[in-house]
């Protein structure tokens, strides 16, 4: 195959420079992606007040629920594309992207009327404080009209990532980001429209990233370029894409979830504590990054060495990764930790906001280490299609467990930590799950078994 500038082979040359000079732009790309997600939070709270820092953090986690699960089947559609890129199916490469993209168009259609019609009666059903309610819902609405371009954004850069392209999402990120930030302090800060005015910044700045990747994608190389006249449903791709993208899918609605109910008890403890640890969520997704960018990369590494049956090395990438990820997550987490009061503090300067929110980041942060572990071997069996086990032990673990621990702590002991504690819990527990999976299933030499 004639090489691109653009996209990365990643079935040759030294393991460690194909994972890291894939996963740095990843890196940076989340980064930016959490920069203007925070900016909102940042500038809401520092200048409309701790009730409307309350009524975006509220959201949150009910916009994850809607919005992860087209996200996890994104990551699945581009393992389909990275395992017909590395064994140079070209033909079939452009099948799945075209399905994959009339898939993205019609889901994000739906997901607007879904967000838009259902967001006061979810948010009333968490509980959501009365004085943050009205704000909520606005904020909410006019995120969801947008979902459209959130969709096909995350669809658009999941196939260039596949092909091993992370640059151009970097760039165009990087582009929407510095958007979002200066409609922000324009609306909000400078003309005080209030929560709407927040959500509207970051509509606009994911339409102008997610054209920025179609338009990528329109001039592409011959072997992965869009052609909009070829846009179009196949039926027997979109089932290979379903089956592929659905348990991360189903994985990422499940555990939003399971955070619903979390969010739900923590906003019995009022306002101050929605902010709070809302304030620390933003905070924490600065830590989620080195585990996000390897989870990713080992995806799209093992999809396309499978695809090219590299099995040797698919198992030397997958460790590489994983130490990579835990070392970095830990580094981060510790760092936080000792930071976290003056963190929170750039949100909201309120004494309680800032007590919710180190409260919270004391609990969690140390154990970094575990969800970096977690992730990468989700990663991992993503990108070896075994994309049902992940799914099944977040459920377990990261659902139902922890779902029962808060529902049957809260009624014993009524303190927030308590709630906190959910999430260390669960991890160490996922954890100690994949980790007896590896070691029992000999799922590596299982990559040659189903190949031959």
């Amino acid at each position: 195959m004639k090489q691109h500038s653009s996209a990365t082979l990643m079935t040759t040359g030294p393991i460690w420079k194909r994972i890291i000079a894939f996963a740095v732009p990843l890196f940076f790309g989340n980064l930016f992606q959490q920069l203007y997600n925070t900016a909102d939070s940042l500038i809401v709270g520092n200048f409309l007040g701790s009730s409307a820092l309350a009524a975006v953090s509220s959201s949150g986690n009910l916009i994850f629920l809607l919005v992860g699960f087209f996200n996890g089947i994104a990551i699945g559609s581009g393992v389909v594309v990275a395992k017909y890129f590395g064994a140079g199916k070209f033909a079939m490469v452009k099948r799945a992207i075209h399905t994959i993209t009339a898939f993205g168009l019609l889901s994000g259609m739906v997901l607007t009327v879904v967000g838009i019609l259902a967001a006061p009666q979810i948010l009333i059903l968490m509980g959501t404080p009365a004085e943050v309610l009205p704000n909520s819902v606005t904020y909410f609405r006019i995120y969801f009209a947008g979902s459209l371009a959130f969709v096909m954004y995350n669809f658009l850069v999941g196939i260039l990532q596949s092909v091993g392209d992370s640059r151009h999402p970097l760039i165009y990120l990087m582009i929407s980001s510095v958007i979002n930030i200066v409609l922000d302090l324009t609306l909000v800060a400078g003309f005080h429209f209030g929560v709407g005015a927040a959500a509207l910044a970051t509509v606009i700045s994911q339409v102008i990233s997610a054209l920025l990747c179609l338009r990528q994608l329109l001039k592409s190389p011959a072997e992965y370029r869009l052609e909009v006249r070829k846009i179009r449903l196949d039926g027997i791709m979109l089932r290979h894409i379903i089956s592929n993208g659905l348990p991360a899918g189903l994985q990422n609605s499940i555990i939003s979830l399971a955070n619903v109910v979390v969010q739900s008890n923590i906003n019995k403890f009022g306002a101050m504590a929605v902010a709070g640890c809302g304030s620390y969520s933003k905070i924490e997704g600065f830590g989620f990054l080195p585990i996000t960018c390897f989870a990713l990369a080992l995806t799209t590494f093992i999809g396309q060495n499978l695809g090219a049956k590299e099995y040797d090395r698919a198992k030397k990438g997958a460790v590489f990764g994983v130490v990579c990820s835990l070392s970095i997550a830990e580094l981060v987490g510790i760092g936080i930790y000792l930071l976290s009061p003056y963190l929170i503090a750039g949100f909201n300067d309120t004494p309680q906001v800032i007590s919710y929110g180190t409260a919270q980041a004391h609990t969690v942060t140390l154990f970094y280490f575990l969800l970096a572990f977690s992730h990468c071997m989700a990663g991992i069996l993503r990108g070896a299609g075994k994309s049902a086990v992940p799914m099944f032990v977040m459920l377990i673990c990261w659902c139902i467990i922890r779902v029962s621990y808060i529902t049957i702590a809260v009624n014993f002991i009524h303190d927030i930590r308590v709630i906190f504690w959910a999430y260390p819990i669960t991890w160490t527990l996922s954890s100690i799950t994949f980790l007896i999976y590896f070691l029992k299933s000999d799922w590596l030499h299982a990559f040659e078994k189903r190949a031959a």
